[in-house]
């Protein structure tokens, strides 16, 4: 199974539609509030080029925004 990280903030609607998709689905994850963890901050802005949020890392690859169908292709490649 590919490790699924997702960067967030508290305030994000689309963070939190996200990550109820994963906990619905049982799905694990780590997450990174990117206020609060600078250096996750950092490593995010370093992978997309970008600051929004979310940003859903599954293996090497991201997902900038949330995409339900972006998602599983890259689980399940």
């Amino acid at each position: 199974m590919k490790r699924v990280r997702i960067f967030t903030t508290k305030t994000c609607s689309w963070c939190k539609v996200a990550k109820a998709y994963l906990v619905d689905n049982d799905i694990e994850f780590t997450e990174v509030d990117i206020i609060e963890d600078i250096a996750g901050r950092r490593e995010m802005v370093l992978m997309t080029g970008q600051h929004g949020v979310p940003v859903i890392q599954v293996g090497e690859k991201a997902i900038i925004g949330w995409q339900p169908e972006e998602f599983e292709a890259l689980r399940k490649a």
